[in-house]
């Protein structure tokens, strides 16, 4: 394959890539799913697919066109293919760091052009321009390497060998012709063939590396309340079913806190939903501070929350839930309209060897009725079985 059919592949391939994510985008907007979707690499692709197209084109275009115009437009290409892989990574460093990188390549290129300088030269400029922003990307996802997937870490490994390839390369092309024994057709050859493996690999990576973030934050939902983020009924009964089973071995005991707000109905409708949602919020933030990192909270619905209080006595428990009792009851919540101040009742109860989660929290909530019915803002105890 010679380097004009490469140069029309990588722009055909970037073009159709632009053409599939429209598509996908539309139809997401259609749903309601709000605005467009990976908005800094579709701008990648779609100035990829421009610059080899025009360098395609070079020899019927003018030369400002499709030398030193379609290499700064490649060049921004690259850029914000590694921006968006930051942006994946939960980081922005477009402007602060990337920008005048871009900034910095386009101009040393340009100056190159206007000055005449050999064609290896500029050929060498554009490969460690593209390896510094291919290598950036690899930085992005290499962050996490011990925890990452196995499909995280074969792009980052990809992208740095692909990335030595091409600034090999640049490199390679400032030896005189013939000196190093290999045809210079051939080194720019092997360079963008380099480039076009990049390429797929971004880009089937990319998509891959989306969906499998996607994957990971629909698992994550279907355990953890997405408002006050922690676990949900579903995910509390998992973290709680290995302490049930080890109740029936002797050793330290574990306690349960069941935590319900007070009247915390009328919060919704005297000041609205994103008033409770704040209040909520503020008291799960609050209850936080009291607890020990193996401590576990999770939230069973509306305002009741659950407390796993691993290796800890029903006194000691007790005493947790009055420390709790007191934080919330002084939490003011600053609303829009008002200043909210709520309290929390709970009730406190022990793991024992004949517990099912069932038989737990029917306990649980006894202890956490009683009081209510004692006038609310308190913590109350289940009732201890004396052998």
């Amino acid at each position: 394959m010679d380097i004009k059919t490469l140069l029309l592949a990588l722009a055909l391939g970037n073009l159709s890539l632009c053409a599939a994510l429209f598509f996908f985008d539309a139809e997401a907007r259609r749903c309601g799913q709000g605005s467009r979707l990976h908005a800094t690499w579709a701008w990648a692709k779609q100035c990829q697919a421009v610059a080899w197209g025009l360098l395609y084109c070079r020899g019927v275009l003018p030369d400002f066109l499709t030398i030193p115009f379609a290499n700064a437009v490649l060049f921004a290409g690259f850029a914000l293919d590694a921006s968006a892989l930051w942006e994946q990574a939960g980081r922005r460093v477009w402007r602060k760091y990337l920008l005048p990188a871009l900034g910095a390549f386009i101009g040393v290129y340009t100056g190159a052009w206007l000055l005449q300088l050999p064609a290896g030269g500029r050929i060498a400029i554009a490969s460690v321009a593209a390896g510094f922003f291919f290598l950036s990307g690899a930085a992005a996802l290499g962050r996490g390497w011990r925890n990452g997937t196995l499909l995280r870490r074969y792009i980052v490994v990809l992208m740095v060998v692909l990335s030595v390839a091409v600034v090999a390369r640049g490199l390679w092309s400032l030896l005189p012709e013939g000196v190093s024994g290999v045809s210079m057709l051939v080194v720019q050859g092997a360079g963008v063939g380099a480039l076009y493996l990049m390429m797929l690999g971004n880009a089937f990576g990319y998509l891959l590396l989306a969906r499998e973030q996607a994957q990971g934050e629909l698992a994550r939902l279907e355990v953890v309340d997405p408002l006050t983020d922690v676990p949900n009924r579903r995910g509390f009964y998992q973290a709680l079913t290995p302490w049930i089973a080890l109740a029936r071995r002797p050793g330290m005991p574990t306690s349960l806190i069941v935590l319900n707000l007070d009247q915390f109905k009328r919060v919704n409708d005297s000041y609205g939903h994103p008033a409770g949602d704040m209040v909520l919020k503020a008291m799960v933030d609050v209850c936080k501070k009291q607890l020990r990192d193996s401590d576990q909270m999770g939230r069973l619905g509306g305002a009741e929350f659950a407390i796993l209080l691993p290796r800890t006595s029903l006194e000691d428990a007790a005493m947790v839930a009055e420390r709790i009792r007191q934080a919330v009851a002084a939490l003011p919540v600053k609303a829009e309209k008002a200043i909210i101040n709520m309290t929390a009742s709970l009730g406190v109860t022990i793991i024992r060897a004949e517990d099912s989660t069932v038989s737990l929290f029917k306990r649980a909530d006894e202890a956490l009725q009683a009081a209510k019915q004692a006038g609310r803002n308190r913590v109350a105890e289940a009732e201890v079985i004396r052998l």
